[in-house]
């Protein structure tokens, strides 16, 4: 595979090199297909499921979860499984997971950094496929529940697509600006790590948004809700509100554009920061 050589960062504006960059991973993008499932089948090698062990700690957890949750807030289990089933699938192996394998996105291969010239959104992409392969195991545990109590969304499911989407580009942004950051200071990814654990309780997952009443108005300020809801709503049978829709287009423009500024200004220092 012919692998074009980077404009050189010494003579060229750090913007157009980043931007560079980012095209040639683009254009990468089957050579990060084949890294992103060779990482999935090293990861588990040797494993008599592989990662389909996640789904059945995900389903243990949903059972136990459920049982207990649905006496506490006194729902019935068909009523308050899919929720949880669903929004347990999302968080765990969607949000969550990418922010925290985005802290290493570049740490992890330091050898392929200082041997092999290559993009680093080559890396950023990688680590999206991970997950995406990660995902697509987890997500029959959500279709398996909505299969079991009879239930369907229907063609307003479609409408998760560009939420997924939505997803994919900050996960993009996410493995960029902290990948570039933890590879500089390594006290970031358990830092990240203890915030995304103080978000899943903060953010309705285990537990409904009209649970708060009236204070449900205050979870405009928590971007994970509306990032959650622009997904997790369509896949429920009902399409996201607009409020919700603005809130997470307008949070992950401004997430974009941090990251690219940052990773335009630190790309040339990674490989000695790795």
């Amino acid at each position: 595979m012919n692998v074009a050589v980077l404009p050189d960062p010494s003579v060229v504006p750090v913007r157009r090199t980043a931007w560079a960059d980012l095209r040639e991973a683009a254009r990468l993008w089957r050579l990060a297909v084949t890294l992103g499932w060779l990482d999935v089948k090293l990861r588990y090698r040797g494993s008599l499921l592989g990662p389909f062990w996640l789904t059945l700690s995900s389903l243990l957890m949903l059972g136990s979860m459920g049982l207990i949750y649905a006496r506490l807030f006194h729902v019935t289990l068909r009523e308050y499984l899919p929720f949880l089933a669903l929004s347990l699938a999302l968080w765990q192996t969607g949000l969550a997971a990418l922010l925290q394998e985005s802290c290493t996105c570049f740490i992890d291969v330091e050898g392929s950094i200082r041997s092999v010239r290559l993009p680093y959104g080559l890396q950023a992409l990688r680590v999206l496929v991970r997950n995406a392969i990660v995902f697509a195991h987890n997500i029959v545990v959500p279709l398996g529940v909505f299969i079991a109590f009879g239930l369907w969304p229907g063609a307003v499911a479609l409408l998760a697509l560009p939420g997924l989407a939505l997803w994919a580009v900050d996960g993009l942004a996410s493995c960029l600006l902290l990948g570039s950051l933890c590879a500089r200071y390594r006290d970031l990814p358990p830092i990240v790590s203890a915030l995304t654990q103080i978000a899943f309780y903060v953010t309705p997952i285990i537990w409904r948004p009209e649970q708060l009443g009236s204070h449900a108005r205050l979870l405009v300020f928590n971007p994970f809700f509306d990032l959650l809801e622009v997904v997790r709503a369509p896949l429920l049978g009902h399409a996201p509100a607009l409020r919700d829709v603005a809130v997470a287009v307008g949070v992950s423009g401004v997430f974009c554009g941090v990251a690219v500024l940052v990773f335009a200004r630190v790309r040339s220092k990674l490989a000695f920061w790795v």
